[in-house]
């Protein structure tokens, strides 16, 4: 028989733990994949939880405290929101634990402050021994293969067996768009989606990709001056309605040429400002599409204001609000642009040679929608773990080498805290412990197995050893050698968010829903229903 306090602090916990224990199957590369159907009834097929979870309509409360620190990761970091799951999904069960065992004869409330304290000492001291575990650092992030080797991991777990090639159209499209300032954006790195093929058939684009037709005859335009306009490609049309009297057929003749005429003259100017290729934001008029091809104009309409916005900036061009010749700073340039077929998609090209230019595209390809929306998900964790590196360059060893680290060293920290709250330091130290047991339940290990060497091996001061995933049976390998490493950051913001999250739901003992009272609802249509009828 619990107390009301701890009923309360129970079911919250029990809510966290199903949530995470659902993302934890799908942990590391060899989690598997779940299928969510969303409330659009659209389907997907993907082991990253930051989708699953923003397609999973959480109703719980408490349960979605863990998904906004999941989502606080993906925005700080980009990377490693299973991690935040998993581990404040493990903290809360080893609290649980601790409250079942009765840490303290007195009030419950006592013993959950006390789990709290322990938990928020444990946090603060695993932050101060992290950047002792830091094993190496990124040199030169301009070397294609050196930033390779270190987006390796991040794919690893969201694409298994197509890390290498991935990682490496990855990095391409990273080094070639990375400023000299160093304030990478990752919107300057596109993706786009072409069915057919096998993912091997991927590459990397200079410019952007459009999957359009051009509108008019011109299909290719080299050392390309870019006219832009966020307006229909069309004659002007008035504000207010005009009523022509036509009285004979020389006036009809003579108003529709003086339209032409005037459609004549803005395509020419167009034409004579140097412009070689029209980016038009609404439709085409088949007039206009008309002098266009007599002016030799390459015509592309793109539908989406974002997609005008980000070609602007690539060539760096001024969207123009009405169809006037463009000045010589408000036209784009770039190498090329041209129509090309790829698969039996036609797609527009707008190509830069140079290799440091505005925004870098990844065409990908695949068999499914599916598999290429999986795939571009990897891309996106990819990108962010680069944005990452260019902020903080050092690295960790991954395959649960940095969490079995600092379970060791909490646990003998733990050890030396006189009060009621060693037990909570301890709990929080085993919490780790979850990190390389679920690699090694996913890859069909005896987890047991795979903790006892690898702390046995870190008694010994080998502080890069992680477990081996490619291994049958339950191995261990140096992380550092094998090249799996993971970033300081992630590591830094996830532990940090895991740990506000758990900490958040133990602290709630009431949950309040806020809606309107019952009884009976007032009767509709009559406005004034409860005024005195007398008066």
């Amino acid at each position: 028989h619990y107390s009301g306090l701890e009923e309360a602090v129970y079911r919250n916990i029990q809510a966290c733990k199903e949530l995470a224990q659902t993302t934890r199957t799908a942990y590391g590369p060899n989690g598997m994949n779940k299928m969510v159907i969303n409330h659009l009834e659209k389907l997907f097929v993907t082991n990253d939880a930051a989708t699953i979870l923003r397609e999973l309509e959480v109703q719980h409360p408490a349960a979605k405290m863990l998904v906004m620190a999941s989502h606080m990761q993906e925005q700080e970091v980009g990377d490693g929101t299973n991690f935040v799951l998993v581990f404040a999904g493990v903290l809360l069960e080893l609290a649980e634990d601790l409250l079942r065992m009765g840490l303290s004869v007195s009030e419950a409330s006592y013993s959950l402050i006390t789990v709290i304290e322990g938990y928020e000492k444990a946090c603060k001291k695993a932050l101060e021994i992290l950047p002792d575990l830091v094993c190496c650092s990124a040199k030169n992030l301009r070397d294609v293969e050196e930033v390779a080797s270190l987006l390796y991991t991040s794919v690893m777990s969201k694409q298994y067996g197509n890390e290498r090639f991935l990682a490496k159209l990855i990095a391409q499209a990273c080094v070639s768009i990375l400023p000299d300032s160093g304030h990478f954006n990752v919107d300057n790195i596109r993706v786009c989606k072409i069915v057919g093929a096998g993912i091997s058939a991927s590459s990397v684009l200079h410019g952007m990709v459009f999957k359009k037709e051009t509108e008019g005859d011109v299909t290719s335009v080299k050392d390309a001056k870019i006219a832009v306009y966020s307006c229909p490609f069309d004659g002007m049309i008035t504000e207010t309605k005009g009523t022509v009297l036509i009285k004979n057929a020389e006036e009809l003749m003579n108003f529709s040429k003086g339209e032409e005429n005037l459609m004549d003259l803005q395509v020419k100017a167009i034409a004579d400002s140097g412009a070689n290729v029209v980016v038009t934001g609404g439709k085409v008029a088949d007039m206009a599409l008309h002098y266009a091809n007599k002016y030799n104009l390459m015509l592309v309409r793109l539908n989406s204001k974002w997609d005008l916005r980000r070609l602007c900036k690539t060539v760096g061009a001024t969207a123009l609000p009405r169809l006037t010749p463009p000045t010589l700073e408000e036209m784009g340039h770039c190498n090329s642009v041209y129509l090309s077929e790829v698969g039996d998609t036609q797609v527009v090209v707008f190509k830069h040679e140079k290799e440091d230019g505005a925004i870098s595209t990844i065409l990908i390809r695949g068999s499914t929608d599916n598999l290429m929306d999986d795939i571009e998900r990897a891309v996106d964790d990819g990108v962010n773990t680069f944005k990452v590196l260019t902020r903080d360059k050092r690295l960790v060893p991954g395959g649960g080498a940095t969490e079995i680290e600092l379970a060791k060293q909490i646990t003998s920290y733990g050890e030396t805290c006189p009060g009621l709250d060693q037990y909570a330091i301890k709990k929080f130290a085993e919490a780790f412990e979850a990190i390389p047991r679920a690699l090694a339940e996913n890859s069909g290990v005896k987890a047991n197995e795979v903790i006892s060497k690898l702390y046995a091996l870190h008694q010994e001061g080998k502080k890069n050893v992680g477990f081996d995933i490619e291994a049958e049976a339950a191995a261990v390998k140096d992380m550092l050698e094998a090249g799996v490493l993971d970033t300081y950051l992630g590591k830094f913001w996830g532990i940090k968010l895991a740990t506000n999250a758990a900490v958040t739901v133990l602290r709630v003992d009431q949950i309040i829903m806020a809606k309107p009272a019952g009884g009976p609802k007032p009767p509709s249509g009559k406005k004034d229903w409860d005024e005195d009828q007398n008066d």
